[in-house]
Order: C-alpha cells, then sequence, then structure tokens
C-alpha cells in the first residue's frame, strides 16, 4: 500500500471520528454517560496525530510544496476539512497533483 493510499484513508478516518463528538457529547451532556465520549475522544486523538504525521510524511518523500503541508494540517481543524482536503487534493492527485512537486 502506498504512502497516498494510507492518507487518503486517515484522512477520512479522521474526518469520521471528529464529527463522531456530534453524536457523543449529547450523549455525555444530556445523558451524564460520558464513556462514549471517552472512546472517540481517544480515537480521534490518535487518527488526527496519524493524519498529521502522514501528511508530513507524503510531504517529504513525494517532495511536495509547503502549502501542501500547511493546507493538510489546517484541514484537520476544520469539521469536514479532511474529507475536503482528500476529494480535492488526494484524488486529483492521479490526474496531476494541483500542488506541484518539488524538483
Amino acid at each position: 500500500m502506498n504512502h497516498l493510499i494510507i492518507l487518503k484513508r486517515l484522512a477520512i478516518a479522521e474526518g469520521i471520528s471528529y464529527l463522531s463528538f456530534a453524536v457523543t457529547m449529547p450523549i455525555k451532556y444530556f445523558l451524564h454517560w460520558p464513556t462514549p465520549n471517552y472512546v472517540v475522544g481517544m480515537l480521534h486523538g490518535v487518527l488526527f496525530i496519524a493524519y498529521c504525521i502522514w501528511v508530513l510524511i507524503l510531504f517529504l518523500k513525494q517532495k511536495k510544496s509547503v502549502e501542501f503541508l500547511i493546507i493538510g494540517w489546517f484541514m484537520s481543524l476544520v469539521p469536514f476539512g479532511t474529507f475536503w482536503f482528500e476529494r480535492k487534493y488526494l484524488r486529483s492527485d492521479s490526474q496531476g497533483n494541483p500542488f506541484e512537486t518539488i524538483d
């Protein structure tokens, strides 16, 4: 499995874990049951760190532009951001990357 496929899967998984808080936060505060939020929080934390590290790995291994790195990291902080990043910048890699490689 190459680095791009791993980053695509991490972007989707990280986005789903981020949005899972929309389910677990009401459970925590309205039903006073914090366990699902702890589980989702831990999973999200691990996926967030893995995603950010993998953006850096792809940046270094494939010599992507600094713009790729900054946008990839910034989109991890925005709801639906990793879905957008995956769709706009990782899927278009096969048809020509909008972020030119550094030669």
